[in-house]
Formats: structure tokens, C-alpha cells, sequence
């Protein structure tokens, strides 16, 4: 049911997209299973590429489910084998990859995109239009005594500060932390923490006084009740956009990944909705609000999968 309501919105899209169709062919017919999980920020490209998947002929009958655990919580099901693949909007830790090699998963990662993890505000906010680095440590750090707008600057309003953001299990947290505070996971924890990210929406269009982040897709979803703040590293303002996260300029951008384990990539159906994805993740991932990698980038990480698929079978 959470899957569902969250799909509406890109599902509603891709209805109108139709990029896929059944005059496609692939190969041979295909069936069973492929489960995805983890981050809702990678999310909406695994939907999208799910749906456009199961409309090429011969794809019928291979069910793909795409769920949002967190980059945390879908790591923690797959190393344990649980799912087939992993949305991850931050690298692997440590401990995830002795998880993996304790349960016999060798694993290979793939990014499929960039995106810039954005700071949104009300549209009904007419006093913030960008903040600095050092001012966001002081509103998120851990312990921060920060209450009301005007202690973060001088002549913002003596109003009530209201934050939004995702919970520990995501990524996003652990790389908005990671790159603000200099230190993964550090974070005043005064604020509403949710893994679904329509509910932050929701709670920052609904107040002047609110700030929150999300990945760059739901901010474009939702330009009609949202507003990007610009965010300064010490070389002015920058602005979230295609062109800045692409190039690193805007301050918070990162690629976001799938994990694959050898072990699922074995299965036909598996390795063919991976095949997919790398073949399709460029003009998915922009028609849902993310910035491609090069062509390149992309050619190299499908032949990169191709010999971990070869080197699996090797190893039967």
C-alpha cells in the first residue's frame, strides 16, 4: 500500500511517457521475480524503469516490485538475500559490505544518475532566497539551540523554525550530514523525520517558516507548492539545476547507485531488467527529474556488468 500511493504521481507520468511498448522485442520470453528496495530518492527512476520494462514483449510475465526502505534499511534485506537489487543514494559503508561477504553476496555497483540533494521552501516564504554552509551547520547541527529564524541571520523573522528531512535509515541523511557537519549521521534530531518524501512535501508547502531537504526529483515534482533555496560554499549562491549538479558546482550534488549481487544477476530475468536499466537510465532518469551520467559512463558500467555476470557463471 505505501508503494502504491508513492508511485501515483511518476505512475501517472509514465502512463502519458509510453516509452516502451509492445511492438518492442527483447528475447526470449522471461518470467519470475525481480525485487528492488532502498532509496526513495533512487526510487522514482527504479519505477519508471520497472514500468517501461514490463511493457517490452517478452517481459509480461516478470514481476518487478520496486519498494523504499531507506538506503539503510534496503541494504540490511539485501545483503541478507531478500532482494535482488538495492537503490542506494550514497556508496556502500563498511558494514554493509561485511554484512554482504557473511551472507556469500559479492556484490557490483552502478550509478545511474546525479542528483543534487535540495533545499526547499514554501512558496509562500518571501524572506529566504539562499543560505550558507556554515548558517545550515548552525540550524542542523547536533544540540543546535537555533528556534527561531532571526538567530540564524540578522533581519530574517522572529518566527519559529520548522525542519524537515529524511530519516536515519536514508542515504540522503547520512550525505546531507556527511557534507554539512563534516560528519555522517550528526544531526539535531528536534526535527520531522520521514523516509516517504511526499510527506515532507507536505509539510513544507504548509508553512512560510519551514525548511526541508529531498532529492532534486521531488523538488521538480513539486515546483507548483515548493521553492529551491540557493546554497553558498563560499563562492556565492548556487542553485540546484541540471547544470550545477552535473558539474559539481552546486554544493550537494552526488551520483545515486543500484547494487546488484552476483547471485541475482544470474537469474536471466535479473541480468535482462539490468541490462534495461543501464540502456535506459539516461532518458528515465531525466524525464523523472535527475541528470543523466555521460553515454559513456553509461557503456562502461554495462560492460562492467556483463564480465561480473561472465565471472559469476565462471564461478558455478
Amino acid at each position: 500500500m505505501k508503494f502504491q500511493m508513492k508511485c501515483l504521481s511518476w505512475m501517472a507520468w509514465l502512463s502519458l511517457v509510453g516509452m516502451g511498448s509492445a511492438s518492442l522485442v527483447s528475447g526470449a520470453e522471461l518470467s519470475g521475480s525481480v525485487r528492488v528496495d532502498g532509496s526513495s530518492t533512487v526510487f522514482p527512476i527504479s519505477a519508471a524503469v520497472a514500468e517501461e520494462f514490463n511493457r517490452v514483449k517478452g517481459n509480461e510475465d516478470v514481476r518487478v516490485t520496486v519498494a523504499y526502505s531507506g538506503t539503510g534499511g534496503g541494504f540490511k534485506k539485501w545483503c541478507l538475500g531478500e532482494t535482488d537489487i538495492n537503490d542506494a543514494s550514497r556508496p556502500i559503508k563498511d558494514k554493509e559490505k561485511k554484512c554482504a561477504t557473511e551472507h556469500g553476496i559479492s556484490y557490483l555497483e552502478l550509478p545511474v544518475a546525479y542528483d543534487g540533494i535540495t533545499l526547499v521552501i514554501s512558496q509562500n516564504n518571501d524572506f529566504l532566497e539562499s543560505i550558507t554552509m556554515a548558517e545550515l551547520k548552525k540550524l542542523w547541527e547536533p544540540g543546535s539551540k537555533i528556534k527561531t529564524w532571526n538567530q540564524v541571520r540578522k533581519g530574517w523573522p522572529k518566527e519559529e523554525v520548522k525542519l524537515y528531512g529524511p530519516g536515519p535509515d536514508s542515504g540522503t541523511f547520512d550525505y546531507f550530514t556527511e557534507e554539512v557537519m563534516g560528519k555522517s549521521r550528526e544531526s539535531r534530531s528536534d526535527y520531522t523525520a520521514s523516509e516517504d518524501d511526499n510527506v515532507l512535501v507536505k509539510g513544507v508547502s504548509a508553512s512560510p517558516y519551514a525548511l526541508g531537504y529531498f532529492g532534486y526529483a521531488y523538488y521538480i515534482e513539486n515546483k507548483n507548492k515548493l521553492k529551491a533555496v540557493k546554497l553558498d560554499k563560499g563562492k556565492g549562491p548556487v542553485a540546484p539545476e541540471d547544470k550545477t549538479i552535473e558539474d559539481g558546482s552546486y554544493p550537494l550534488s552526488r551520483p545515486i547507485f543500484i547494487y546488484v549481487s552476483s547471485k541475482s544477476a544470474a537469474k536471466p530475468q535479473v541480468k535482462a531488467f539490468i541490462d534495461y536499466y543501464l540502456d535506459h537510465a539516461a532518458d528515465l532518469s531525466k524525464q523523472v527529474g535527475y541528470t543523466p551520467l555521460a553515454a559513456d559512463k553509461y557503456k562502461s558500467s554495462k560492460e562492467k556488468f556483463a564480465e561480473f555476470v561472465k565471472a559469476g557463471k565462471k564461478a558455478e
